[in-house]
């Protein structure tokens, strides 16, 4: 904590702050009518000018034109441009100015960069919503970024496991695999497996401006992954306004965060700078689950004139967290609760070690992203967007391997009477000492003289009998996903004629991803054995070195380590593209066509399983090539197009139909952790169709919108988990989803303090049709006596989030700058994730449909205005979540229904041996919410 307090007074003192001299000065206060508006950007059209309007909604400029233009802008409001003439040394008031409301829209000043695809209001054809900085840094205190998009419709988003960043979201139904996230243009999807690790990026939420969410196909020209959505976030700039922010909160659970920033604004030399620093750390809500993390975030901006703009950024944020991987069946729960109630805080993960917490999960990671965008107005009809980025990402996901004569660290054998891991016992295994296992005691041997550890479970089938040992033992290992990234955008915007816009483009990324494993921890042995590396002369190589459970704060630190353990290959993904649109707009009508293409080459580089020479003979290995592919070149691309109609000033309908060619993800080209390329590669396909209705007023907005999308082809595998059959998997082809669904969101302004929102949305997302289930062995050849086997997944209910979802909030302001908010979020209709292995009868019972709930979060808000001017301000904020602290099962990963057998095919039931919980039978692997949880905060404007 010291370390980032220090940073951020360096980069405060670091940052001078240049004033000159202006011939006039030109005043005004922004409103919308009712209210005023502060935040607002107010820029010289022409000039390096701008500054923003204080807490009163009043701004005060300097110039050195005698005349020109006043370009205005806010969120969420259409832009303004006033006239203006002033003298030398002389001050003109402009009185107030009025700027209309056009709540889906961010303005073109805020989103600094051409590349970054924004649906605006009554123009765009797609479904969106925005969510406004001040409601991010508002409302979302101790809760994960993606929360905050929960009341809009058809999203579902969860804690997952608890730890810090380690929450998912699900857009009409479609996972954040298949939903594109955006950060000023950019794609952050992993390159390899579409994966967004939210703990990434948990410093956005401090540097966010807007974030939008497109539902559907969306709006952006790259051929991107939105099967369900975009989400688009985009950060802040180096800002207009001089100025800055000291922020702290404290929350349940320990939770502490602090946060810095300051603006230089822009000077008259065109420059201007940003940064930003923060730090958090909380023992977690769910036990076992500490985390810290830090933020940084730095900007730098250049605006010679008015037909350059250049901004570079560069944001990390490092962090640590333990976790709760291991999903808890709901009988564990309740075990270790009290009075028939669960523990929904119970993790299996954790326990103490040498007197103090320890968790054998542990998540650890750093991930900084560095851009430069450039916008060059080439004339009026021309403008080039261009950005250019990075991504170094270095860190690693920790968790035990081997096992204690067939037992993993998990097991019964190794918990206390409380339920959490005695890792002291699992120590003491590991150095000799004996230990009672289920009541027996037991004392370890020795190979040769030590202690030695290894991936060994000490368990082995020989025939068909179990042999047990006594020499293996549990360490604690790192799994590595570090990657380099590198990747450009560039778009040229024509305008044809005062309705038409030509836009093509090409994006351009290549991609590193560097996978191996490291030793964390011997927890107590000698010595860990390597006896899965084969690509060496003398299998067995012993593993001393012991490797950091924290991020390293240097973002180019080298992925390179002398002792690996496991595995050991690079992932290589190039990716080239081309994108064009076509655009209509006039007052009434918006319509687009769309076009783009995009191959995806994939290499995969092996150091360890395919050796020159068979294990321990001359032999030459026939797999010896593997150790390194040619690139596997994957066409694919997207067609889109829409309409939309303004029918006057308060209606407004809209169409939309695209079609994707999607390429399969890395680990479905090279399935299994193998250079074998997979047999059944084909794109997945996806057919989308939407339709909507807007409705605008002085008092309330309204949107209404149906859709059908269809993702055939869809590749899915699953671990096989036979003991004939170790390290096997299935792979399923010829899966075909259908979801289909209506939309409603509301916002209406009943007064000018009294504000009321709400959301509504149903889907219906099925499998349609059967499937085909193949068996495959560990080195992805089809396994001996295995045949194909028809999955009946036809009208199975998609699972792992809510078919229906709704909302409904409020706002008053009781005095001036003093508000109460509160917001109630139903959701039903939530089905378990499902395998399609369980579905080799045609008279399964479907998806698990879990019970559904509500939740109210509340807050109070106070802005105290101070300073000479009143231009500063103090803000005070309190967030309640989960205000009623209701228990409810967010998911469950298994479809056990409670008229299932116990055990086989006869006996009693869940049901009828009272093994339920609300339901649902207690032999489910389900993950709970959080219960209540709060969070108060206090800011500082200056």
């Amino acid at each position: 904590m010291k370390t980032i307090k220090n940073w951020l007074m360096s980069g405060l003192l670091l940052l001078v702050v240049t004033t000159a001299f202006s011939q006039g000065k030109v005043t005004g206060v922004i409103t919308d009518g009712e209210g005023t508006l502060p935040g607002a950007n107010v820029a010289v059209k022409g000039l390096a000018t701008g500054t923003s309007t204080g807490f009163d909604g009043k701004f005060s400029i300097n110039t050195t034109a005698s005349s020109g233009e006043l370009v205005i802008s806010f969120l969420g409001f259409e832009t303004k441009t006033v006239r203006f003439s002033v003298g030398s040394g002389a001050t003109v008031n402009l009185g107030t100015i009025v700027l209309k409301s056009n709540s889906n829209e961010l303005s073109e000043i805020v989103v600094k960069s051409g590349v970054i695809d924004v649906a605006k209001a009554r123009k765009t054809p797609v479904a969106v919503s925005t969510i406004k900085a001040a409601e991010i840094q508002e409302k979302l205190g101790t809760q994960e970024f993606p929360e905050i998009l929960k009341n809009t419709p058809s999203v579902y988003v969860t804690k997952s496991g608890g730890g810090f960043g380690d929450s998912r979201i699900n857009i009409r139904g479609f996972d954040q695999k298949n939903i594109a996230v955006m950060v000023n243009g950019m794609p952050v999807n992993d390159m390899e497996g579409g994966t967004v690790y939210w703990s990434n990026w948990a410093g956005l939420s401090d540097v966010t401006s807007a974030m939008q969410v497109q539902r559907g196909l969306g709006s952006s020209k790259l051929a991107i992954a939105s099967v369900g959505g975009t989400i688009n976030v985009v950060t802040k700039t180096s800002d207009l306004k001089e100025g800055g922010s000291f922020a702290s909160s404290f929350g349940n659970a320990n939770y502490l965060k602090i946060q810095g920033s300051y603006n230089t604004g822009i000077m008259k030399n065109g420059l201007s700078a940003s940064v930003l620093l923060s730090a958090t750390q909380g023992d977690g809500y769910v036990d076992g689950t500490q985390f810290e993390g830090q933020n940084y975030f730095i900007a730098f901006g250049y605006k010679p004139n008015d037909k350059h703009d250049i901004q570079f950024t560069f944001t990390g944020a490092p962090q640590w967290h333990n976790q709760r991987s291991t999903f808890v069946s709901l009988a564990n729960y309740l075990k270790y609760g009290t009075n028939g109630e669960p523990n929904t805080r119970y993790n299996s993960d954790w326990g103490n070690l040498g007197g103090e917490e320890y968790n054998i999960r542990r998540n650890y990671y750093h991930k900084p992203v560095g851009s430069i965008n450039w916008d060059w107005k080439i004339n009026e009809t021309t403008k080039l967007s261009t950005v250019v980025y990075g991504s170094w990402g270095r860190g690693a996901g920790a968790n035990g391997v081997g096992g204690i004569r067939g037992l993993n660290y998990v097991n019964d054998a190794f918990r206390t009477a409380n339920g959490i891991i005695d890792y002291d016992k699992i120590q003491a295994w590991n150095a000799g000492q004996t230990i009672m296992i289920n009541g027996v005691p037991q004392t370890r041997g020795k190979v040769g003289t030590e202690y030695q550890n290894s991936s060994d479970t000490g368990s082995k089938k020989v025939g068909s009998a179990t042999v047990l040992n006594n020499t293996s033992g549990i360490s604690q290992v790192s799994s590595f996903n570090s990657h380099d990234w590198y990747g450009g955008i560039v778009s040229l915007n024509k305008k044809l004629t005062d309705a038409l816009t030509l836009d093509f483009g090409i994006d351009a990324r290549t991609y590193k991803g560097i996978h191996y494993q490291t030793l964390n921890n011997a927890l107590g042995a000698d010595v860990f054995v390597d006896n899965t590396d084969f690509n060496i002369a003398s299998p067995g190589r012993k593993i001393t070195e012991t490797y950091s459970l924290s991020p390293s704060l240097n973002p180019f630190a080298s992925s390179n380590v002398s002792q690996k353990v496991g595995y050991d290959y690079d992932g290589k993904v190039n990716w080239l593209g081309a994108f064009t649109q076509l655009e209509y707009s006039s007052d009434k009508l918006t319509a687009f066509v769309q076009a783009a293409v995009s191959q995806q080459g994939f290499k995969r580089i092996d150091r360890y399983n395919y050796p020159q020479f068979k294990q321990n003979t001359t032999t030459p290995n026939p797999e010896y090539d593997l150790r390194e592919t040619d690139f596997e070149n994957i066409l694919g691309g997207n067609v889109k197009g829409g309409a939309n109609y303004n029918i006057n000033e308060s209606h407004n309908v809209f169409v939309n139909a695209g079609y994707y060619s999607k390429q399969p993800f890395f680990t479905t080209v090279y399935p299994n952790f193998r250079s074998k390329l997979n047999g059944n590669l084909v794109n997945e396909k996806i057919t989308g169709f939407e339709a909507g209705y807007g409705f605008r007023s002085s008092i309330v907005n309204i949107n209404v919108n149906v859709y059908n999308t269809k993702w055939a082809d869809r590749y899915q595998r699953s671990t096989d988990g036979s003991p004939d059959n170790t390290g096997g998997y299935f792979d399923f082809s010829g899966i075909t989803e259908i979801h289909s669904g209506i939309e409603f969101e509301a916002n209406s302004k009943v007064t000018d303090k009294f504000k009321v929102n709400g959301m509504f949305s149903i889907g219906d997302w099925r499998y349609k049709g059967n499937s085909v289930s193949n068996r495959y062995d560990a080195l992805n050849n089809p396994f001996a006596g295995g045949t194909p086997k028809t999955l009946y997944l036809d009208k199975v209910k998609v699972g792992d989030a809510a078919q229906l979802t709704a909302s409904v909030g409020a706002s008053y302001e009781v005095v001036t700058r003093v508000t109460v908010d509160a917001n109630y979020n139903f959701n039903e209709n939530v089905y378990a994730s499902i395998s399609p292995k369980d579905f080799e009868s045609a008279t399964n019972k479907g998806a698990l449909k879990i019970p559904a709930y509500g939740l109210m979060d509340a807050g109070f808000s106070y802005k105290m205005l101070v300073g000479k001017d009143k231009d500063d301000s103090v803000s005070f904020r309190l967030n309640v979540n989960n205000v009623l602290d209701k228990v409810y099962i967010a998911e469950s990963k298994t479809n056990i229904f409670a008229d299932d057998f116990i055990s086989g095919s006869s006996g009693p039931t869940y049901a009828s041996s009272g093994r339920t919980y609300n339901g649902v039978a207690t032999g489910n692997n389900v993950y709970f919410g959080f219960g209540r949880t709060w969070n108060f905060s206090l800011r500082y404007n200056f």
